[in-house]
């Protein structure tokens, strides 16, 4: 008989809710874009009223209004955005509007100052509680920036100073429980709210990165993801806990006692493209649109027969300057009267590709491992020429998911193991996986973007850091 199950990724701009059948195939899905965050004061952001728990019960309603009546959800998978903090009254509502990982105070000892305040927790605590009436939260989308966690033991700390550097108190702080295990059960209220049927089981899973991860079927310690996001960061798993590294970060997987490595990253990644795209101008999106291929695809066309390279335009990715180097701009280098808008769209896709390498280099170098094949997921994965280049740069077989995938699929699969379809959420991975597309490298294009690497990219930053220190 066939079982579904449902994920929920509330992100940072949308809700998407996809329904799966035990096999990973999708047979339904809803899509709430959120309400534009609100940013009243430098430093501050967050999202408007409850609009995250609204975009999230309008997606899931948009989902099941498509199943035929007979179809039941075995289980639903949970999988918000990292990072946020939520501050609740006894009853579990919001005593404020949800802060936004962007917002400075996320990564502070902040405390609202609000008699009302009884509990602090995560974008998952407050949704999981919203379904199912508990005050239960992943510990995997808990990180030690942030809250009193041991990372050992993915408990809170029994240390008091833990609690005190970052301003929380136990009681305050909800119960944790393990990815993949059962939160509670749809309660009538959210039944309700969102369509899904009352007593239906919740499950926990980790944060969005890990859980990406997951969906996209990267569980082997020698497989790199790189999700081509807004924010763009590569991600392998690894055994240990390694808290103090220079290239990487470590997070918790969405497998029990298993860690997420994820590497420095480009901010404003892929918002590039949109950048790009949108300089261009009305006339370019006219003719885009009428031939019928969209602005991206059809300036891809005038990009993927041009050599490896860009015939030497080089673009340096600083659109969002780090916070201790804030004169940074972003830098293109090497215009000449060969070039046109493909050459600068490619030069784009060529930046992206090749500062992850020079990141990926780093992280590998730092943990001590070495890679042998390279997923890329996001919007960006469906670009073939994104694909070639990827393999171009990593001289590595680069991979994407031919089927459904991302954080929505690896939310589905810790709620089948949690509820005994599959036993456990490797078993999940590797039954509700995507067949995957493997791009190879091209040995030509291989030794052009090594020569970029190690003798064109370094040291520009040297002579541009400089002038634009002068030019402010």
């Amino acid at each position: 008989m066939t079982q579904y199950l449902l994920g929920i990724d509330c992100g940072t701009q949308s809700a998407k809710v996809v329904v799966f059948d035990q096999h990973g195939t999708e047979v339904a899905r809803g899509q709430q874009t959120l309400r534009p965050t609100l940013r009243p004061t430098p430093g501050v952001v967050v999202h408007p009223d409850d609009d995250l728990w609204d975009a999230t019960c309008a997606a899931t309603k948009q989902a099941l209004s498509s199943l035929a009546p007979d179809v039941e959800i075995a289980a639903v998978g949970l999988c918000p955005i990292r990072c946020c903090k939520a501050f609740l009254d006894t009853d579990g509502q919001l005593t404020e509007p949800v802060i936004n990982w962007m917002d400075d105070r996320a990564y502070t000892a902040y405390t609202p100052d609000n008699p009302n305040v009884v509990w602090a927790t995560t974008l998952s605590g407050y949704l999981g509680h919203r379904l199912t009436g508990a005050f239960i939260d992943t510990a995997a989308n808990n990180i030690a920036l942030q809250w009193p966690i041991d990372t050992d033991t993915w408990r809170w700390s029994d240390n008091p100073k833990h609690h005190h550097h970052h301003g929380t108190k136990q009681e305050k702080l909800f119960e944790l429980q393990q990815p993949g295990e059962i939160i509670g059960t749809i309660t009538a209220a959210a039944a309700a709210a969102t369509g899904i049927a009352a007593g239906t089981p919740v499950v926990s899973t980790a944060n969005d990165k890990a859980v990406e991860m997951l969906g996209a079927g990267s569980l082997a310690h020698s497989t790199v993801l790189i999700s081509l996001g807004t924010y763009i960061a590569a991600m392998m798993h690894g055994a240990e806990n390694r808290p103090a590294t220079k290239s990487f970060w470590t997070n918790f997987a969405s497998m029990p006692g298993v860690y997420l490595y994820e590497s420095n990253g480009i901010r404003r990644g892929m918002w590039t493209l949109t950048w790009l795209l949108d300089l261009l101008g009305p006339e370019f999106a006219a003719a885009a649109e009428a031939s019928g291929l969209g602005r991206e695809r059809y300036l891809e066309q005038e990009a993927v027969d041009l050599p490896a390279g860009s015939d030497g335009l080089v673009m340096v990715l600083d659109f969002l300057a780090p916070t201790d180097k804030p004169f940074r701009k972003a830098t293109i280098l090497g215009f000449d009267a060969r070039h046109t808008r493909g050459h600068l769209y490619r030069a784009v896709l060529e930046a992206i590709a090749l500062t992850m390498k020079t990141h990926v280099d780093a992280m590998v170098d730092d943990v001590g491992a070495s890679i042998d094949n390279i997923v890329l997921s996001g919007g960006g994965s469906n670009s073939d020429l994104f694909m070639t280049i990827f393999a171009d740069v990593f001289d590595l077989p680069t991979s994407r998911a031919t089927g459904a995938s991302g954080a929505s699929l690896g939310a589905a699969m810790c709620a089948a193991s949690a509820v005994g379809i599959h036993p456990s959420i490797e078993a999940a991975s590797a039954a509700m996986g995507s067949d995957r597309e493997t791009f190879t490298p091209n040995p030509t294009n291989v030794a052009t973007y090594r020569q970029i690497l190690t003798t064109v990219l370094p040291g520009i930053r040297d002579y541009t850091d400089p002038f634009y220190q002068r030019a402010n």
